[in-house]
């Protein structure tokens, strides 16, 4: 092998441009010890206790039940296993946690996690200069994870807030809290996507980073460049329990709208739109006509409720809210949410393959949902779709608020029905838009539908109702 030999000269001047690029990279850096020195005092670590009954059974040879079985079953689990008379004994227990938070205004207002100060007989907030001072929880939002507190104190350090609004996905941000303990840790990272739904989180357009958050971290502020608070640390991402390069915030702009009701009401109001939806698959779409499989389909309405009253029908698809796309289903409890009850949206649905425009004044969510229980009937039937059929009767239409409806007795396997994902036990209201009222009329349905295209099926499953897609082919 050759080896080029560069003249000792040249050899300087390369060595000089690698260490200029690497101080150039070096100044691309951001650094975060101004910040940090501004936003530290605002920072606070908030640590709860509570009581819990702790319970010995005879099945652990009258030993403590371990932490594991305790953690994953609940504290009761040793009430499923009650000891004979004169075994098994129950202490109570008291439990401490930790989290972070951050101080909104002088008179002592501090923003945290809902689940931080969950269920806490007692939380304790411990303030830069070492004072700790008790706390109490003016309001609790776990829908957002949103919770506000309030410490006796004055001229306490408080945070800019920033607008989350304005964040963008590769920006440089920053977390302060107190991972397991250690006050005033300080990770830095860039901002993986802005908008993230996670599971059970409808309300919440999540930001995601690559900061490091750990248990601790919970409740505290994160920082864009200019030393604002744009999030909230809410939860991770993770299979070992430990950080793993995603974490989510929940955005400040949502936070203090939580704030803002929790400090007036001590609660949330949120615009309730009565209705039941599914997302909308390639399937649906081509069903309804759509070129995209975006919005939400309604599966079902309250038929009390606001959307019922607003027009709308099941089977409409809603597409934006107020002029904000409804990019998938999970999208809309978020968007109705930031309505407040009484006022009005401007919804643009996708019906019979034309979109239309509906005003719907907002209304408050129940108190409780109505659960509906499904009877079935007789006179069964051979369907073209491959399943067995029943007509129902009064009573189970009046429990469903259905004109008309059959119900799946049998489903065969590898059939249309089947393969369109129709179970036993499913009632069919309507095919293609027409209704079904009969095992015959769904047989003279199904005889006119076109093969060369999916077909909407509108169903009543576990007391909810959903569509789904079928293809004759």
């Amino acid at each position: 092998m050759k080896r080029l030999i560069l003249p000792s000269t040249l050899w300087v001047c390369v060595m000089a441009l690698l260490t200029f690029g690497q101080a150039a990279n070096a100044q691309g850096l951001p650094d975060f010890t101004e910040l940090v020195e501004e936003a530290a005092p605002g920072v606070v670590n908030i640590s709860t206790s509570r009581t819990v009954q702790r319970t010995s059974t005879p099945g652990f040879g009258g030993q403590e039940i371990p932490e594991i079985f305790r953690d994953f079953f609940g504290d009761n689990f040793g009430d499923r296993f009650p000891a004979p008379p004169g075994n098994g004994q129950g202490r109570s227990e008291e439990r401490q946690s930790l989290g972070s938070g951050f101080v909104i205004s002088e008179d002592g207002y501090v923003m945290t996690n809902a689940h931080v100060v969950q269920d806490a007989d007692e939380i304790l907030v411990r303030l830069n200069d070492r004072r700790e001072l008790n706390a109490e929880v003016i309001g609790s939002d776990p829908q957002t994870d949103v919770a506000l507190l309030k410490i006796d104190a004055s001229d306490l350090p408080t945070l800019t807030l920033g607008d989350s609004d304005e964040l963008k996905v590769g920006e440089w941000v920053a977390a302060i809290g107190s991972p397991f303990g250690f006050d005033h840790s300080v990770t830095a990272g860039i901002v993986s996507a802005i908008n993230r739904t996670l599971p059970r989180d409808a309300y919440v357009p999540f930001i995601q980073t690559d900061v490091a958050i750990n248990p601790g971290n919970s409740g505290g502020p994160l920082f864009n460049l200019d030393g604002e608070v744009v999030g909230i640390n809410s939860q991770i991402f993770t299979r070992s329990g430990g950080f793993m390069g995603v974490s989510f915030a929940i955005p400040i702009n949502v936070a203090m709208d939580v704030a803002e009701q929790l400090r007036e009401d001590g609660r949330v109001n949120r615009g309730w739109l009565g209705v039941m939806i599914q997302p909308v698959s390639q399937d649906l779409a081509e069903s309804f006509g759509m070129e995209s499989a975006v919005g939400a389909l309604i599966a079902d309405l309250d038929p009390e409720g606001p959307a019922a009253q607003g027009g709308l029908q099941a089977g409409d698809v809603i597409l934006e809210v107020n002029g904000e796309e409804v990019e998938r289903s999970s999208s809309l409890p978020r968007l109705i949410g930031k309505g407040a009850p009484g006022s009005e949206v401007e919804l643009t649905v996708m019906r019979d393959g034309e979109e239309l425009t509906e005003s719907v004044e907002l209304g408050s969510w129940p108190d409780a949902e109505q659960q509906v229980e499904q009877s079935g009937g007789n006179n069964q039937a051979q369907s073209p779709l491959g399943m067995v059929v029943a007509e129902i009767d009064d009573a189970m239409r009046e429990q469903l608020n259905v004109q008309g409806g059959v119900v799946v007795r049998q489903v065969e396997s590898d059939s249309v029905a089947a393969n369109a994902g129709i179970r036993s036990g499913d009632v069919v209201v309507s095919i293609d838009h027409r209704s079904v009222s009969s095992s015959e009329e769904l047989v003279d349905i199904v005889d006119e539908l076109p093969t060369d295209r999916a077909i909407p099926v509108r169903l009543f499953r576990d007391g909810h109702s959903l569509f789904v897609a079928l293809r004759l082919e």
